[in-house]
């Protein structure tokens, strides 16, 4: 049931009756007003906040931008022209002095004279090749195993199937393997991979064969996905996040760890440390984690760094809503920091010098310092009813005393050159996990939830590693995925 506000459209006649109430029905009048008045006020901001951020300024995605036209970015201008640049290695076809079928067009006839020339040999040839696709078709094999009789002993022989083919008529390891790419890898929903392998191939395959198939293959990844899990735990530099996922309708959180080298993606319906605990990465994670600062991960006895693009996009917020100088003040401070870390790494150099970041520490804390002064903590009136939780502040005290609380996680990228300024590596890692539920909606089941996670981390950290998607996923039908490198960073 809504609970509604009281309304206080009260007319001349009204007031009057209270007036001669005395002053108690006038203090009581007065005091709903302000309450009522206070109330409006802290609505409006509310909703003024939110009409206010978009994706340039807040975590907010820019599906919700609308169709207004974004004219700013966090992104600078690039000094360099569009198009490729000056010793950019370019591709293009190539000749080739081997080729796979060579199509000779004959000359019949004298152009001059109309001679027939169906006997006269060629002087020369004018070559032109084309690029092009073989038949696309389906092919039937037929496998046969040998059965002799030894003329020794008389005993029956039989030889061996290949280990994949197991029943009398069944689909290849690569038909298996395309259907999985094509779901996993190209993130297509099953009517559509249908219409693919239907209309190229000329192959009608059910829904359930398609589901059957990334079954098996998730079996099969089982123990891969255990051997990167464990990498991670081991990694120097771990980058974590999370984001919403829809599964049977219903909001489930996909949680992710993953470096350059390997990705590893887990499906929950909590997001906090429940799941964290269940994903079994940061509970025994002993390196630095790189995160977006949600309450949970510093639950964990690991090092912490911060995201601070998440931090220039609050920052902008401040600035553009309540026209705040420091928080213009912080974003010179954090941009001009990774320009110097990003100068002294190109020079080679492993860490700045004592004496800049000492410089650039005290620079920080003078902008928190001015910040404070222009948000004083919320006062409280003595008589004022006790409130469970904390007293709700301002949205540019919340981000004033997280950045004056981790202040060595927002610098940690200045301290250590290992850490980056910002956790895009994960948030790429699940942004395509985020475009699957835009192209196919949410996941019927749980199972099929499971599934894909860990199809998609395998199909991720091959593609970091420059392996062939098609061909791994081809083998794991065999029984012989293939391994990526799993060393740490």
């Amino acid at each position: 049931m809504v609970k509604r506000r009281p309304k206080f459209n009260i007319g001349e006649a009204e007031i009057r009756a209270i007036y001669r109430q005395g002053e108690d029905a006038i203090v009581e009048l007065v005091g709903a007003l302000v309450s009522q008045l206070a109330a409006v006020e802290a609505r409006l901001e509310k909703l003024e906040n939110q009409q206010k951020k978009n994706s340039c300024n807040s975590s907010k995605p820019p599906s919700g931008d609308g169709f207004g036209k974004r004219t700013k970015s966090l992104r600078k201008k690039s000094e360099r022209n569009s198009g490729g640049q000056r010793g950019h290695q370019g591709s293009t076809l190539e000749w080739r002095e081997q080729v796979d079928k060579v199509v000779t067009h004959p000359v019949n006839e004298c152009h001059e004279c109309g001679a027939s020339l169906r006997s006269v040999s060629a002087v020369e040839y004018e070559r032109r090749q084309v690029h092009e696709l073989p038949p696309l078709r389906l092919q039937v094999i037929e496998h046969q195993v040998e059965i002799k009789q030894c003329p020794v002993c008389g005993a029956i022989s039989r030889g061996l199937f290949p280990a994949d083919v197991t029943v009398p008529v069944q689909y290849g390891s690569g038909l298996r393997g395309l259907i999985v790419y094509l779901m996993n890898a190209q993130l297509l929903p099953s009517d559509r991979t249908q219409e693919i392998l239907s209309e190229v191939f000329g192959c009608d395959l059910s829904e359930g064969t398609l589901y059957n198939a990334r079954g098996q293959c998730f079996e099969q990844l089982a123990s891969v996905e255990q051997q990167i899990r464990q990498r991670l735990e081991s990694a120097a530099v771990l980058h974590c996040d999370e984001t919403g996922l829809r599964v049977n309708r219903k909001l489930w959180w996909l949680h992710v760890a993953s470096t350059a080298e390997l990705t590893y993606y887990f499906v929950h319906p909590k997001r906090g440390l429940a799941a964290m605990d269940e994903m079994a990465v940061l509970p025994t994670f002993r390196g630095i984690s790189v995160h977006d600062g949600w309450a949970s991960y510093f639950k964990y006895s690991c090092n912490h760094a911060l995201c601070n693009a998440h931090h220039l996009r609050e920052l902008r917020f401040i600035a553009e809503r309540y026209e705040q100088p420091w928080a213009t003040a912080m974003t010179t401070l954090l941009t001009t920091i990774k320009a110097q870390v990003d100068r002294a790494k190109a020079a080679g150099q492993v860490a700045l010098g004592t004496t800049q970041r000492l410089g650039f520490k005290v620079l920080y804390q003078a902008v928190l310092a001015n910040g404070f002064e222009a948000n004083p903590p919320p006062t409280v009136a003595a008589d004022a009813p006790k409130k469970r939780g904390r007293t709700k502040q301002s949205p540019p005290k919340n981000l004033l005393d997280r950045l004056h609380l981790h202040e060595s996680a927002v610098l940690a990228f200045m301290d250590d050159f290992r850490l980056p300024f910002d956790n895009n590596q994960a948030e790429r890692d699940i942004r395509m996990m985020k475009l699957k539920q835009k192209i196919s909606g949410c996941f019927r089941s749980a199972d099929g939830a499971r599934q894909f996670c860990r199809i998609r981390g395998y199909i991720s950290t091959l593609r970091k590693q420059g392996l062939s998607v098609l061909d791994a996923l081809k083998n794991t039908f065999i029984g012989k995925p293939i391994l990526p490198a799993l060393q740490p960073e």
